[in-house]
């Protein structure tokens, strides 16, 4: 990753304590027990609230001192939804995970789709009209900005797309098998209705190569990807965010 350049509210390079260990490849990402300067989380809501002049919402998924997966999300784009603005579920986010299973960390953009036939004992995690994940099935037309967009970062830039649920049967992209967009839009249109599911792209970085990175390279390099996809995030929002913010130079 090419390093970025930070603006004048993020923490100056010196004062970034995250070590390239808080990626944790058998327990997940590190937030517990850890100083101000050390936490990814504070770390990365700063750097992103200062590049783009957004407030951005922190989401995570996990307890206790390891987190499995975090998101950030515009505060403004989730304001102005009509029937879900006091959920998270219909945002598009900028993520980081560890997946402990494929050995691998993630960072990239996701964008969530709700059962459309929830469980009547948890009727809020259904599918709402006002949903991010609306406008990203639309933009996935042949020839759009959309395909523009997921080409370059798939097949020139090293990013991977999963779409579908959360279990075994969703489909997997990379340079190898980039799909076509009408291919695509019906894989996410027959998820499971029953079940969760999302779109995410991505990059992903092994153990070795987090472990011979410094900390604050690695932290530059999650900017970096978020810069990479915000394009992609911008045509799913309402409220876009800047797509060069000021200080900005060339991603990956």
């Amino acid at each position: 990753m090419q390093r970025i350049s930070r603006t004048s509210h993020e923490l100056p390079r010196v004062a970034i304590g995250f070590q390239p260990e808080f990626l944790d490849f058998q327990r997940g990402i590190r937030v517990g027990n850890l100083e101000d300067n050390q936490r990814i989380t504070r770390i990365l809501k700063l750097a992103l609230e200062s590049r783009y002049r957004q407030s951005m919402v922190t989401e995570r998924w996990g307890r206790g001192v390891f987190w499995q997966w975090i998101g950030f999300l515009s505060r403004a784009n989730r304001s102005v939804m009509p029937l879900s603005s006091h959920v998270s579920f219909g945002c598009s986010k900028f993520f980081i995970t560890v997946d402990t299973e494929e050995k691998l960390f993630k960072c990239g953009l996701q964008v969530e789709r709700g059962c459309i036939k929830p469980p009547k004992d948890y009727p809020q995690c259904g599918l709402m009209p006002d949903w991010d994940w609306h406008r990203l099935v639309r933009a996935l037309k042949p020839n759009s900005r959309m395909e523009l967009d997921l080409r370059r970062l798939v097949t020139r830039e090293g990013f991977r797309v999963h779409a579908g649920g959360w279990d075994p049967g969703a489909r997997s992209f990379n340079s190898a098998n980039f799909p076509d967009m009408r291919a695509l839009r019906k894989i996410l249109n027959s998820a499971p209705p029953d079940q969760w599911a999302g779109f995410q792209v991505y990059f992903a970085m092994k153990e070795d190569e987090v472990r011979n990175c410094l900390g604050v390279d690695l932290v530059d390099s999650m900017i970096a990807i978020f810069d990479e996809v915000a394009p992609l995030m911008n045509q799913c929002m309402t409220v876009p965010l800047a797509t060069k913010p000021e200080g900005f130079h060339s991603g990956i």
